[in-house]
């Protein structure tokens, strides 16, 4: 039986839209005010290159800005993300903590694999007690290549795992099991595309179909 489990957090543990447009707007309100930025903010622009580094996310959306402008609304939009988060203007998916309560009980070990930031990745753990279940948490800023299929190696070797699944709802987390050797769970939540999820070994609607696909152990007669 697989006794390893690597969670994705954006879009999968943790329901990053809540937080996401807000601060977002809070950064491009913050441009404005300074006279760098006189349009509505392009949310619709972000959500179509979400899930990259975000230093590709402000080359995007501020193209005509200097590298400089462009990493201080960088630094201002992660500080209005962590604000938000311990504020609880941000949410778990359902289930979260009855889901790990379930794994932790049966022996699994749970791990965090995310493109987000350290500070960022921290700050929800440590609001949501989280680090009562994983084992440990990962950022990308981990790993020199920002790649997602490396950060997992990095996981898979740290605690020499030889069977386990990545659950993630983008195609870097299904690629990221995969080139490992690992099961690959999509998750059909909010920012998962079909196309993508398509690759996946499984599909799930809900966090809770991991406790079908991975059931408590019978215990054995004493």
């Amino acid at each position: 039986m697989t006794q390893s489990l690597i969670f994705d957090m954006d879009g999968t543990l943790f329901q990053t839209d809540k937080i996401l447009e807000v601060s977002l707007d809070d950064a491009f309100e913050r441009l404005r005010s300074e006279g760098k930025w006189d349009e509505e903010t392009p949310i619709e622009k972000y959500r179509g290159i979400m899930g990259v580094p975000l230093p590709k996310v402000w080359e995007a959306l501020l193209p005509d800005h200097s590298l400089e402008e462009r990493e201080q609304t960088d630094a201002f939009f992660l500080e209005r993300l962590i604000q938000n988060i311990r504020n609880g203007k941000g949410a778990l998916y359902p289930h979260v903590q009855e889901l790990f309560s379930h794994l932790k009980e049966n022996g699994f070990s749970l791990y965090i694999a995310s493109n987000g930031l350290i500070e960022y990745l921290n700050a929800i753990v440590d609001y949501y007690a989280l680090d009562q279940w994983i084992t440990e948490t990962f950022s990308i800023q981990h790993i020199e290549s920002l790649n997602k299929s490396d950060l997992v190696r990095h996981i898979v070797e740290k605690y020499e795992i030889t069977s386990g699944a990545v659950v993630g709802d983008r195609l870097s987390d299904i690629h990221a099991a995969k080139d490992n050797g690992l099961i690959s769970i999509g998750c059909r939540f909010d920012f998962a595309r079909e196309e993508e999820l398509a690759e996946a070994d499984v599909i799930i609607e809900g966090l809770l179909e991991l406790k079908m696909l991975f059931p408590a152990k019978k215990q054995g007669i004493k």
